[in-house]
C-alpha cells in the first residue's frame, strides 16, 4: 500500500515494487484492499487488459500510519542486523 501512496500504479509496477510477493498473493491482496474501501481498482476495456490501482480516500488516511510501520520497520532491520 505504500507505493500506491506516490499514485496510480498497474499490476507490473507493483509487481516490481513488490518482488518477493507472488502476483497471485499480491492479486488477492488488492482485491481485498478494494472489498475494504482502501484501493480503487479502475479496468480499462483495451486488449490487452489494462488494470490501475490507485487509493482512496479512506486508504490514503492511512498514509501517516503506514509511514510510520515503515520507518519502524527500517529501524528492525538496522537492529536486528547489527551484532547483539
Amino acid at each position: 500500500m505504500k507505493h500506491l501512496g506516490v499514485g496510480t500504479l498497474r499490476h507490473g509496477e507493483l509487481c516490481r515494487a513488490l518482488p518477493a510477493a507472488p502476483p497471485r498473493t499480491l492479486t488477492r491482496q488488492l482485491r481485498e484492499l478494494e472489498t475494504d474501501g482502501i484501493v480503487h481498482r479502475e479496468v480499462y476495456a483495451e486488449v490487452p487488459p489494462k488494470v490501475e490501482y490507485s487509493l482512496t480516500a479512506l486508504g490514503a488516511s492511512l498514509a501517516p500510519i503506514i509511514a510510520l510501520l515503515d520507518e519502524w520497520g527500517a529501524d528492525y532491520e538496522r537492529q536486528a542486523g547489527a551484532p547483539g
